[in-house]
């Protein structure tokens, strides 16, 4: 047993008189009652901080994280502006290409130079995130397929599929930034 503790004054022995200077005398289990009230209530208010507080960090974190998501769409699809202007572009390479009688009309050396600069172009095009959209032979997608014009099915099995590509689609990081423009079976 602590030396100190033989000097303790019971709560049911003791008397003091109240700061409030009216001279009256409590006892000294009425004060001690109403400081562990106030301990409680200090107790209660306590958790209902800790309680805010640790709601306000979990939203603090919540909105950091969706800042973080936000900034990495903004960051991931900034530059689709400028991929649908070289989709453009590639788009005339190909329409170059597809005449087949006067692209091999044209120099081999010529035709082989602008070759090597489509391959490159498409070789950026993916490294930015594009992807073209299977589409001939596929089922009809709206999300991915932008029907130009129905035509009669060559077989009964090619119903509701694509038969030809106009125009090639591409998706950005999973997202259609150009819907394949095409011919649909009946």
């Amino acid at each position: 047993m602590d030396q100190d503790n033989h000097n303790e004054i019971r709560p049911d022995e003791a008397e003091f008189v109240p700061e409030d200077g009216e001279g009256q005398t409590q006892t000294a289990e009425a004060k001690l009652k109403k400081i562990r009230e106030e301990l409680k209530q200090c107790q209660a208010e306590r958790q209902d901080y800790l309680a805010m507080s640790q709601r306000l960090k979990a939203d603090y974190l919540n909105l950091k994280r969706e800042g973080e998501v936000a900034k990495e769409e903004i960051i991931k699809f900034a530059n689709e502006p400028l991929l649908r202007q070289i989709l453009e572009l590639a788009d005339s390479f190909e329409l170059a290409f597809s005449n087949h009688v006067a692209w091999q009309a044209v120099d081999t050396n010529w035709r082989t130079g602008v070759e090597y600069i489509y391959a490159k172009l498409q070789n950026v095009l993916e490294q930015s995130g594009l992807v073209e959209i299977s589409a001939k032979g596929e089922v009809f997608n709206p999300l991915l397929h932008h029907a130009i014009e129905l035509v009669e099915p060559p077989d009964p099995q090619s119903a509701n599929r694509v038969v030809e590509v106009v125009q090639k689609g591409y998706t950005l990081h999973g997202k259609t930034i150009r819907p394949a423009q095409v011919k649909v079976a009946k």
